[in-house]
């Protein structure tokens, strides 16, 4: 069957990396900030996600919602977490927007950011498909400090699957990550914790074949998934396929 072919392939190829994730428990949805079309159409957008600080500043006073700033003060009242922005390479450069919004939702709420914890590879997920997103996962590197809380910042949300390895580094490595933000995103995709549901669904329409190859292939079960992730697959017609 194919999907023994495939775990015997695995065992051949070299080591390949397993971003370590973490329980969801009641994860709250992701903070948008703008749509796509304010952000991506924007005169700066370009240059910011290719590295330049200064165009991403001007993206991000130009796009950024005081209205969500608000909410996630409202959200977090009482904690002081750090910002913690994946810095992530593209094709073009190192992506300056996360950064840039960790900066300036900092100034909004007096928060400290982060400017250590850094993505260690490329993953190409700018304009990729679903498959190639969840192939290739992202890394991160950098010190956190235990005990300490955190929020995510990124500068576009698909997925999900970027946020989801940083919050299982910045938690298998002793510290809390309690909400995260995006400059914009998929509106269906700001919901990161899985549904039992959705994962019923995934279970029952795959086996559980496909979820042992999933395990040796990136150390996670199912329930680790996003809610657009799993249903993603769940939408996929074979095992065979994924």
């Amino acid at each position: 069957m194919c999907l023994e072919y495939l775990r015997v392939k695995m065992r051949t190829m070299s080591a390949i990396p397993q971003p370590p994730r973490t329980a969801w428990n009641s994860f709250p949805q992701v903070l948008i900030h703008a749509n796509e079309s304010a952000v991506k159409q924007h005169p700066a957008y370009q240059a910011a996600k290719a590295g330049n600080g200064f165009s991403a500043t001007i993206l991000v006073n130009d796009t950024m919602s005081g209205e969500q700033n608000q909410r996630l003060a409202d959200l977090l009242r009482g904690h002081r977490p750090t910002l913690v922005s994946a810095h992530a390479y593209e094709r073009e450069g190192i992506n300056a927007i996360p950064e840039a919004l960790a900066v300036e939702i900092s100034k909004a709420t007096g928060w400290p950011h982060d400017i250590v914890v850094a993505q260690v590879n490329v993953v190409a997920h700018t304009g990729a498909d679903g498959f190639s997103r969840l192939a290739r996962q992202a890394e991160f590197t950098g010190v956190i400090q235990p005990g300490c809380e955190y929020v995510l910042v990124d500068d576009f949300v698909g997925m999900g699957g970027t946020l989801a390895n940083l919050k299982g580094y910045i938690e298998s490595s002793g510290g809390k990550v309690l909400a995260a933000v995006s400059l914009t995103g998929k509106p269906h995709s700001a919901k990161l914790t899985l549904s039992l549901e959705r994962l019923s669904e995934l279970r029952l329409k795959h086996g559980t074949d496909l979820e042992s190859w999933w395990i040796e292939r990136f150390a996670h079960p199912f329930d680790a998934l996003t809610e657009s992730e799993a249903r993603y697959l769940a939408r996929t017609e074979t095992a065979d396929i994924i």
